[in-house]
């Protein structure tokens, strides 16, 4: 049983002959970018990263991103604005806006600000914001962490898609303290999102603290929600990389190959399978069914990883070059998804907008 899977109603069975296939594949089983049968070109997407704050319930021992009570700030209209002008100015098609989960419930000072600012929580700020990025002409792909149905729905018309983590669907250790991540909390919000109709990136982390099985039922999980509601549009394998919380060794390119290969032969072909360029061996793992490299900021950094600089668009371009297939850039909706079924009439006039103008040739 996934852990909070029961209270929170998750129904996600996994089929024990699916997750001793899954536990067979390796790199030889899959195709990578321009072999017969695997992609035939590379994307990305051009973003600007947003962090409305560092404050988060959580204390999950890998974590750099969240600040102690006391530290953590707000980051006021103001500022959104001046930095989604920035992205646009460099262009940037996506506002990658992050928060820690639920910081108003922990943080007095982050609650008090919202309320001086005329919001009651963190996710009517975050619809602020969001309308904030259409109007300087970028597409909101927020990544809140846990939500319920209500604070989804808050601002999922204002989102050309939306994100969280799976993490894993093990109960692990490095999610310690009185206040645990539950998987079951993690699917019930990629759950929701399918419901609500929100195209959704999600992901497994990989080395913390989590075994084979587990990886192979992580991925089996987001399959069996995706064949449910269509609505995962990559899956994201990331290695978690040392940092001044986590000082273990990150996982080997051996498992990152597997694990990777895994994900491809999990995951309908339609899902992209992203590994992120500034975290992991790229180069190493394109023939193991690598799609896509996800957002890539030329203005911001990655603030969940602040120690790994982005790379260069000309970076992107070599390792896309090495495989032998063009790099293709999207934007933060995969366009499947760009449609009145999927997105807002405010959110495809966006779109319509950042596609017209497009002159990256990338």
């Amino acid at each position: 049983m996934i852990p909070g899977a029961e209270e929170y109603d998750v129904d996600v069975t996994i089929d024990p002959a699916e997750r001793e296939r899954l536990l067979s594949v390796g790199p030889e089983d899959v195709a990578g970018p321009g072999e017969d049968g695997g992609p035939d070109h590379l994307s990305f997407a051009r973003n600007v990263f947003i962090p409305l704050t560092t404050a988060c319930r959580y204390t999950c021992t890998y974590c750099t991103y969240y600040d102690p009570p006391g530290q953590a700030s707000l980051l006021s209209p103001e500022d959104v604005r001046e930095i989604c002008r920035e992205g646009a100015d460099a262009g940037c098609t996506e506002a990658l806006f992050t928060f820690g989960d639920d910081p108003d419930d922990r943080y007095d000072a982050i609650y008090d600000q919202l309320a001086e600012w005329g919001h009651d929580s963190i996710h009517t700020y975050l619809r602020e914001a969001c309308e904030i990025a259409l109007e300087e002409g970028l597409l909101p792909h927020a990544n809140p962490g846990d939500q319920t149905r209500e604070q989804m729905a808050e601002v999922a018309d204002l989102n050309a898609s939306m994100g969280v983590m799976l993490e894993t669907t093990a109960d692990l250790e490095a999610h310690s303290g009185s206040r645990r991540k539950e998987p079951g909390q993690r699917l019930a919000t990629i759950r929701t999102a399918g419901e609500l109709g929100v195209p959704f990136t999600t992901g497994i982390l990989v080395g913390i603290g989590e075994d084979w099985a587990d990886r192979a039922e992580s991925l089996l999980a987001i399959a069996a929600l995706h064949e449910r509601y269509n609505h995962v549009q990559e899956v994201i394998v990331q290695p978690v990389s040392p940092n001044e919380r986590w000082d273990r060794e990150p996982p080997s390119l051996e498992t990152m190959r597997r694990t990777v290969a895994m994900a491809r032969a999990g995951l309908p072909e339609t899902v992209s399978v992203q590994v992120p360029p500034n975290l992991a061996r790229t180069r190493d793992l394109l023939d193991c069914g690598v799609d896509d490299l996800g957002g890539v900021s030329p203005v911001t950094d990655d603030h969940v990883n602040p120690d790994y600089a982005w790379p260069a668009l000309d970076e992107l371009r070599a390792i896309a070059d090495d495989a032998g297939v063009p790099l293709r850039e999207r934007l933060p909706v995969y366009d499947r998804y760009v449609d009145e079924d999927w997105l807002s009439e405010q959110v495809l006039a966006t779109v319509s907008t950042v596609t017209s103008t497009d002159e990256t040739g990338t």
